[in-house]
């Protein structure tokens, strides 16, 4: 399948190397594609493009036309922006699976949820308001990214993911994916529509004051009952 992945950052990178290694095809989507490159280091684009020949780097506008399914790994922040860059008519039609959470670091650490995006509101929401025509699904957005991408380092993969989004057979369409990284069906839990996002994102809050007390992210809730 062709993936478009919306985000540079250490999770868009990671998303990227892991589905090519399960036999799809990777766009990573960029705000400048040159400004991107330019930046060099251990950790920069440029040397994980020379480490990951396979995956291809484009504009947002470019991966999102490539892509038939789509990631949203983007800082929640920005996210509205990167959408608007990507295109409504690139995105129209398709899922979109969104990892991103609407978190404000203005006064540092830990951050807390924009406002406008909490509560009453979701990022996830947010999205599928900007694109009506959109499949939008919530899931791994509660969790370390080492974990989204191979849940069976912990617990043997016996812990929670949460989904949610308006169109069922978008969401049995993204389980299929969550099963190539090696989630159990059983521990993905649908919540239901995407204002179930709201619940998901407001997990952060309690996700971030564990990992500051536990100094890693190595950890995952589990439903008992």
């Amino acid at each position: 399948m062709k993936i478009a992945v919306l985000g540079t950052g250490g999770v868009g990178k990671a998303f990227a190397k892991r589905l090519t290694e399960l036999g799809h095809q990777v766009c990573l989507g960029t705000r400048d594609v040159n400004a991107t490159l330019e930046k060099t280091g251990a950790s920069s684009v440029s040397e994980f493009m020379s480490n990951n020949p396979l995956v291809k780097l484009n504009t947002f506008a470019g991966a999102a036309s490539f892509g038939e399914l789509i990631i949203n790994a983007s800082k929640g922040e920005h996210t509205p922006e990167v959408i608007t860059a990507a295109g409504i008519d690139n995105l129209s039609g398709k899922i979109i699976i969104d990892i991103s959470n609407p978190l404000d670091f203005s006064n540092g650490m830990p951050p807390s949820l924009i406002p406008k995006w909490s509560n009453t509101n979701s990022l996830g929401e947010e999205i599928q308001k900007m694109i009506p025509g959109a499949k939008v699904v919530k899931t791994l957005n509660t969790m370390w990214n080492g974990l989204m991408l191979n849940p069976t380092q912990l617990a043997g993969g016996d812990h929670i993911n949460y989904i949610c989004g308006n169109d069922a057979g978008a969401k049995e369409q993204v389980i299929n994916l969550l099963k190539e990284f090696g989630w159990k069906a059983e521990n993905v839990l649908d919540l239901g529509d995407i204002t179930a996002a709201r619940a998901t994102e407001a997990t952060l809050p309690i996700w971030l004051r564990i990992y500051g007390a536990k100094k890693s992210g190595a950890f995952n809730f589990k439903i008992i009952g």
